[in-house]
């Protein structure tokens, strides 16, 4: 083993622009700290920004292939490794651009070693704000790392790469499925192309036979359960839902059924989701939506999509902590499509979301067999000799 200092093995370590930079939904993708995940980029949701603006922010570096990217704070400690050659990307606020010097430093390992508990422990120790704990430039820079030999590294390295790749590669089927469903429904409901069209009068722009109908005169509303932080864990039971999908685990449940999420609180107030689990615990921060009686017809595939198309963020209050409430809620209006219809593709889409839950539930058993295995492979508790 090597004992180094972060700095010493790396080419550069830029501290990237603490200015916003607003999503312009095309162009270049903006790597914000929510985009940084435990390995790997999140590409979902990710905010996409103009060529000027891209020049702008990568004007100290233009991140490349086998850079490393650091969050600071939000998801802080998190590391991401650029594997994408054929896509440029430009960093957000709050994010630091590592190089590694290939020569002394095997890129992924150690984007898996910063992973590790200790070295963890040893960033997230000393974060510091006044608002939002952030961790500090010269922390990261002056980091005491202690190296295997490169062989050892790289070996180290191939083992846990290829659960990432497992991993990525159940996402992408995730992702396929999850757009197959959306353009259905965007043939059908949208673009009113549904089967028997041709043969049904549209009348100002509605179809025959729908209905316009306020969102909680078809499905019931109702706020989850407050939690405290302080009670959720890193593994558990039940996935723990907040704002923006699993936060955590807990050893209870209150909700009992696949369901659709509305957010209520934070900037992505008005955000549908969708939980993947039987059971699991839904916090305060969204509403659980089910159907109402009488409305049983409308399944989750359905109610999936139809929710997301409802303007929800238009009513949203509070000016610093926006907000979405129960009469908010009660003012959206939305047009209900012929019962026939809404079953005919809740029986189209079934199988995808049957299939969007297997794959979830592998991906949770990979990343958790991948989080088990890292610490081994970094203490040496396991030999790769």
């Amino acid at each position: 083993m090597s004992e180094v200092v972060l700095n010493d093995i790396c080419e550069l370590i830029v501290d990237c622009p603490h200015s916003t930079a607003y999503d312009e939904g095309a162009g270049y993708p903006l790597v914000r700290t929510p985009n940084i995940g435990r390995g790997r980029l999140i590409y979902s949701g990710m905010h996409r920004v103009c060529e000027e603006v891209y020049n702008r922010r990568n004007a100290r570096a233009i991140p490349q292939t086998n850079d490393l990217i650091f969050a600071r704070e939000a998801t802080a400690g998190n590391v991401a490794l650029l594997i994408q050659e054929s896509e440029k990307v430009c960093l957000g606020q709050r994010t630091v651009l590592i190089r590694p010097n290939a020569s002394l430093v095997n890129p992924a390992f150690l984007t898996y070693y910063l992973l590790a508990p200790e070295q963890q422990y040893k960033l997230l120790s000393t974060a510091n704000g006044a608002t939002v704990a952030h961790v500090n430039m010269p922390t990261i820079r002056n980091l005491k790392l202690s190296l295997p030999d490169l062989p050892t590294q790289h070996r180290i390295a191939t083992i846990l790469s290829r659960y990432d790749s497992l991993i990525e590669n159940y996402q992408k089927q995730i992702k396929l499925l999850e757009e197959a469903a959306q353009r259905l429904y965007k043939e059908w409901f949208i673009d009113l192309r549904f089967p028997g069209h041709e043969n049904t009068n549209i009348i100002d722009g509605v179809p025959e036979g729908w209905e316009k109908k306020s969102v909680d005169s078809i499905y019931n509303i109702k706020y989850g359960k407050n939690l405290s932080t302080k009670l959720i864990t890193e593994t558990g039971l039940y996935p723990v839902y907040g704002a923006n999908g699993v936060i955590g685990y807990y050893d209870k449940a209150n909700c009992n059924e696949q369901v659709v999420l509305i957010t209520s609180r934070g900037n992505g107030s008005g955000d549908v989701l969708m939980t993947y689990h039987k059971d699991a615990f839904i916090t305060n921060n969204s509403f659980i939506v089910t159907p109402s009686e009488g409305f049983e017809y409308c399944k989750l595939p359905f109610t999936f999509q139809f929710l997301k198309m409802a303007n929800f963020r238009a009513v949203r209050t509070g000016a610093a902590q926006p907000q979405l409430t129960n009469q908010s809620i009660h003012t959206v209006d939305v047009v209900l499509p012929e019962k026939k219809l809404i079953e005919k593709f809740c029986a189209s889409t079934n199988g995808m979301n049957d299939a969007i839950i297997k794959y979830r539930k592998q991906l949770r058993l990979l990343t958790e067999a991948r989080d088990r295995l890292l610490p081994k492979l970094m203490s040496g508790e396991i030999d790769v000799q």
